[in-house]
Order: structure tokens, then sequence, then C-alpha cells
């Protein structure tokens, strides 16, 4: 007689850990804390685990939904700045991706040598990899690298640079030579419903069938960038905020509920290193900004926001403030993307790499 497959066991756990974390979140979020609903998340589900002393696992179809609609945020900028506009920085903005990979390149090869084989290479480098922090701990988990300290590592990276960017912009001057850019998203019709459905279900799928690198981030991306030109004009794929407030709730609970005293003392020893990369990447992306302020005949202000290595929100609200032109979009736009689809190809890149050395 064959045998019914077993139901996975509720965790009694997330009764406390779920309405807990949106409580948190919201306070985070009415202080501007960056990543607000991440972190609270983190916290929340991390101390559930730490206090318990058990790992506090996120189902795999609860997984999926969250990766989803992960890259469906991320496709969005691309889609909603006119080609135009982009086609305009796409040299700068790739100048700034080639410098901003090899940096994080480089301090991930340093970083897995420096811990002695405790983190992987594909680990460490997803972990310093500039740009699309909200993305990089599912696709460390598609890769099968340590999501939970790419996780620590990214949103260390960015609360660093979110904190800074009001600081550091003042001194610069509030002041710029262009108009403000902005892109309305348009509305969140039956059919935004329909296509997200289909993306959150369908999507990890289609991308395995058709052998896409990280089929479960890669694919949605695609396929919401192929539906947002077969929409009607004015139709919007950007989730609503509840539905966006759960997708990062439960990103923040596959890093936090994972968490264990061990991952924590990991983390611990190679902090010094990783806020020294950190460093490094905010003093080589002043320099690239400086770069960008001659060739493009645009402020420094202009071209740090452009340049800034990660905090992306931040960002887009600093340049509205200070009425930037389309420099900051594009060039973070264009960098956003190679980003992506070289650390979707990251296990294969290293292989070769390590053959070709």
């Amino acid at each position: 007689m064959k045998q019914i497959p077993e139901l996975p066991v509720f965790d009694k756990r997330w009764l406390a850990v779920a309405p807990l974390s949106i409580a948190v979140g919201f306070i985070f979020y009415r202080w501007n804390v960056p990543a607000a609903w991440i972190l609270a998340a983190i916290l929340c589900a991390g101390g559930c685990a730490l206090l318990t002393g058990r790992e506090l696992a996120v189902h795999s179809e609860v997984e999926g939904f969250a990766k989803a609609l992960i890259a469906m945020i991320t496709a969005v900028p691309l889609i909603t700045t006119p080609p135009q506009q982009l086609a305009l920085f796409i040299l700068p903005g790739l100048m700034v991706a080639a410098v901003t990979l090899v940096m994080s390149f480089v301090g991930g090869f340093v970083l897995a040598r420096a811990s002695s084989g405790e983190i992987t290479q594909e680990t460490a480098i997803l972990s310093l990899l500039a740009g699309g922090a909200s993305i990089m701990p599912p696709l460390a988990q598609e890769l099968g690298a340590d999501y939970r300290y790419v996780a620590l590592s990214q949103y260390l990276r960015l609360f660093t640079v979110t904190i800074t960017l009001p600081l550091i912009t003042p001194l610069l001057g509030l002041h710029s030579q262009g108009a403000v850019a902005t892109q309305p998203h348009g509305a969140f019709t039956w059919m935004s419903w329909v296509v997200m459905i289909f993306i959150v279900v369908f999507g990890e799928r289609v991308g395995k069938l058709l052998h896409f690198p990280a089929a479960g981030l890669s694919t949605p991306l695609v396929l919401t960038v192929v539906a947002y030109f077969l929409l009607p004009a004015g139709t919007s794929l950007l989730p609503p905020d509840a539905v966006l407030v759960a997708a990062f709730a439960v990103i923040g609970w596959m890093a936090g509920g994972g968490l264990s005293t061990s991952a924590l003392t990991s983390f611990a020893r190679q902090l010094p290193i990783t806020i020294a990369f950190i460093a490094t990447l905010l003093a080589g992306c002043a320099a690239m900004a400086w770069l960008l302020h001659g060739w493009l005949d645009v402020s420094y202000l202009d071209a740090y926001l452009a340049t800034t290595p990660g905090g992306l929100e931040a960002v887009l609200a600093l340049s509205n403030e200070a009425n930037s032109g389309p420099v900051v979009a594009s060039v973070q736009i264009i960098r956003l993307l190679p980003i992506l689809i070289i650390a979707g190809w990251l296990p294969q890149l290293i292989r070769l790499f390590v053959r070709k050395k």
C-alpha cells in the first residue's frame, strides 16, 4: 500500500515570532531604520533560534514566494527607467559596475583565504557584492552558499552606507544640475495580480525547464520584465505594500532563523576584515565619484550618490532632495544588472578562475 507523505509539523514558535516581527518592523519603519522589516525579522527569528537552541526553519514554499517577490521588486527600477535615459549612462554605469565587481571579488577571495576554509569563496564573494542586498541572501541559498553569513554581511554594509549618507551629503552640498527624474509605478490592477501569482507559483519551474542559473530568482526577474512590455501602459508590477512587507519578513526569517552560536561566532571572527572591506569599498566608490564628476560634468554630490555601494532607497530619496538629475538612478540601475547576472553564474566563474590559476 502506497504511503501518504506526512505534512510538515507546524512550529508553534511562529505564533510568537511572526506577530513580534511585524510589531518590531513597524517600530523600525517609523524610526526610519534601514531595511526595517528585514532587520526586525532577523532579530526576532534569530533571537528565538538562539534562545530555544534550535533553528527556526521557513517552509520551502514560503521561501519560494519571497524569492520571487524580491526578484520582481529588483526588476521594477529596470523597467520603469526610460531606455533613452539609461543609454546616456551605459559606459559610466558599466565602469562603476566593473570596479565594484573587481573590488568585491578581490575582497571575497581575501576573506575566504583569511577564514582558513571556514567560509567558502561563493559565500565570501556574495557577502561582499555591493548592490541588491535584499536579493543576495536568497541567491546565496540558491547557490549553496551560507546565506546566514551573506545576510549578516550584506545588511551590515547596507546599514553602514545608509547611516553615513545623511552625514556625508550635507558636507558635499545639497545642490545639483538637473531636474528630478521620477517614474510612477502605475496602478496595480487585476492583471498585475494574475501576473504576480503566476510568477510566484510557476517562475522557478519555468526557469528550471529553461536551465536558468539560480532559477528561483533569475526567472521571476526576467518574467517581470517581459510581462511589463506585454501589459497595458500604466500597469504596475510593484506588489502592494502588505505583500512586500511579507516578502521582506520571510527573507529576514530565513537569515535569522538559521542562526546558531557557531554561526554568530564565525561571523564575529570575520567581522574586522568585513568592516575593513566595507570601508575600502566606500573609499573606492568615493574615488569613482571624482571620475564621474569630471566625465559627465555633474556635481560631485550627484556622482557620489550614483556610485554609493547600496542603500538604493536612501540614495534615491537624497537625490530627490538634492534635485539630482537622472545620473543617480541610471548609474545605480545599470550597475545592478551585471552584478545580478554575474552573481547568478558565480560558482561557474569561480571554477573557471581556479582552473586557469
